[in-house]
């Protein structure tokens, strides 16, 4: 394939140095585009998809919170992020499936701005395609739109990472802090942040070495350059040293304000309460920090979660990549390649991506309790820039082919774009918007209920709002364990089993019943309570009870779960086709 001389002589091409009519240069404006377009797809239909069982989970809990001001840091469901923020999202939208995935949309949404943070280090063809690539990658995209800690740790780790580029080049103070504050927030998401100091340290050895072989080639000591090195860096720990100082406030500052107890009770330990009785203040700090860390370790690190094989783990991981993310994967081993053999030598930043994403690849199965899709963002997001690199080579190479009028090579360059771009839209589109609770789609995970139940939960609250009395009844054992005295509600329920329907229940205030044994049906029964929900397998049952009854059937999680709801004749619109009618 035909190539020509790059003619971006710089880092900073030629074209990002032209501003338009409204004073921001042109890479600017097309990245606020590609912004502009990552929220609008993250936005649409935010609330479509049913709450996954880890979603319905925690938001079970954060509706608690909000009920009783009660919080105590849980290492079971991760940090306290979604605790505060969807508190007052909640508050601000209501209880619903698309408040609860706000804060990830919006920040997966804004996240392609941190891309002209390197547009310094970067071509602007790569700045762009950073941008676009964070933008639509199925996986990022999908789980922006989902409840859960990872995406909030990866987007924020990302974008710390862009800022910390920046003080290492420029030395900028606000960058630092800014850092400082997304490293903070990402610890408040979910405990793993921890494992992105952990491959930079080593992606930073790796640079190391990469210097080491440079002075090898070069005549030069190892042990000198490594000295070198390393007084650089001793020198500029000594210049900042305040300014570390203030930034290790900064970060246990949030990580306090957010880890710290809540209480409603006014005379026990909270934050909330350190106003009336500053001595408690001791205490608060001592669990927002000591206890929080015991609390993590001894269920993460001491707890067993992670005693599993690990090449299934791997195989699923590599497999849900292959599927959410595979065009960022192929272009990211591309541009590693074709960057560090290029004449000039590696660049540092790609390099530092590409061990980040190739080792988060590797690490990640080890350290996951489950087979989680979820976890595959925290190697997608560091490869999408070789990822881009490897894509501007492509674009480069078809224009070059053009320039010399070589019409097979612009052939080669214009099937494999058309073949890359249709990957990513295809895969989105089916993916995310089309078959976002499929079986078949690698990208879900197993809990994710495998229909949209959405028209059972409306007749739900359209009930809670007019019923007196019972609202739903829940009938067998598998959703009923009759433990009267639990602390999740429905106390009844099997409550692990019967998610995400509890964050239902307690979002449309609806009152909850349950039967656990046939002989207790005709009893409850005599309520006509308008919403029924058991097995499938219990069919026969209960209609002997409900014979009037309009009937659904739905998978609770994406196969293997078949759970029927019945509707009193009262809440059902004869005219919708996913119910039928009494036999």
């Amino acid at each position: 394939m035909a190539t020509v001389e790059d003619d971006e002589t710089t880092p900073t091409a030629r074209w990002s140095e032209t501003e338009t009519r409204f004073g921001v240069d042109r890479l600017t404006l097309a990245v606020v585009g590609v912004v502009l377009v990552a929220l609008l797809l993250r936005l649409v239909a935010l609330g479509e998809r049913t709450a996954h069982w880890d979603e319905g989970r925690v938001g079970w809990w954060i509706l608690e919170f909000v009920r009783t001001n009660n919080y105590e840091y849980d290492a079971i469901i991760h940090g306290p992020f979604y605790h505060h923020v969807n508190r007052v999202l909640f508050g601000l939208f209501g209880n619903t499936d698309a408040a609860m995935r706000l804060a990830p949309a919006v920040l997966g949404g804004l996240l392609p701005m941190s891309a002209l943070g390197l547009r310094h280090r970067l071509r602007d063809s790569e700045t762009l395609l950073v941008a676009a690539f964070l933008a639509v990658t199925p996986i990022a995209l999908y789980y922006s739109r989902f409840m859960r800690g990872d995406p909030i740790v990866a987007f924020s780790m990302f974008a710390a990472f862009v800022l910390f580029v920046r003080v290492v080049d420029f030395g900028s103070k606000p960058a630092f802090f800014g850092g400082i504050a997304l490293v903070a927030v990402a610890f408040t998401a979910k405990e793993n942040a921890i494992l992105y100091l952990v491959t930079w340290l080593g992606a930073a050895v790796l640079l190391l070495d990469h210097r080491l072989f440079v002075a090898a080639d070069e005549g030069e000591d190892w042990t000198d350059v490594t000295g070198g090195h390393l007084r650089r860096v001793g020198g500029g720990l000594r210049r900042w040293w305040p300014f570390l100082v203030v930034g290790l406030a900064e970060f246990l500052f949030v990580v306090v304000w957010f880890y710290a107890p809540r209480a409603g009770d006014p005379t026990a330990i909270g934050l909330n309460n350190v106003a009336a009785n500053p001595s408690i203040l001791p205490e608060v700090l001592r669990e927002a920090t000591v206890g929080s860390w015991t609390e993590f370790y001894s269920s993460w690190v001491g707890g067993g979660h992670q005693d599993h094989a690990y090449l299934p783990y791997l195989g699923d991981f590599v497999r849900t990549l292959a599927y959410g993310a595979p065009v960022v994967c192929l272009l990211a081993v591309v541009g590693f390649v074709v960057d560090r053999y290029a004449e000039a030598g590696p660049s540092d930043l790609v390099s530092f991506a590409a061990y980040w994403g190739f080792v988060s690849v590797l690490g990640y199965p080890i350290v996951t309790d489950i087979m989680a899709p979820w976890a595959t963002l925290n190697a997608a997001v560091p490869l999408v820039i070789p990822a881009a690199v490897g894509g501007a080579l492509l674009v480069r190479w078809g224009r070059g082919a053009l320039a010399e009028d070589d019409h097979l090579g612009v052939g080669i360059a214009a099937v494999l774009l058309v073949v890359l771009v249709a990957g990513i839209a295809g895969a989105s589109v089916w993916g995310v918007y089309l078959a976002p609770q499929a079986e078949e789609n690698e990208i879900v995970q197993y809990a994710q209920p495998g229909d949209n139940l959405q028209p059972a939960l409306d007749r739900m609250e359209v009930a809670a709002a007019a019923n007196n009395g019972t609202d739903v009844l829940l009938y067998g054992d598998y959703f009923v364990d009759g433990d009267e005295e639990a602390e999740r509600t429905p106390a009844c329920a099997a409550w692990f089993d019967s998610l995400p329907l509890p964050w239902y229940f307690a979002a449309h205030n609806a009152t909850v019943d349950c039967a656990e044994t046939s002989a207790d049906l005709p009893e409850k029964a005599a309520e006509n309570p308008p919403i029924v929900i058991t097995r499938q397998s219990e069919n026969a049952t209960v209609r002997r009870q409900f014979p009037d009854y309009w009937t659904a059937t739905y998978e609770l999680r994406t196969y293997n779960t078949e759970t029927l709801i019945l509707f009193h004749p009262d809440y059902v619109n004869e005219s919708r086709q996913e119910v039928e009618p009494p036999s």
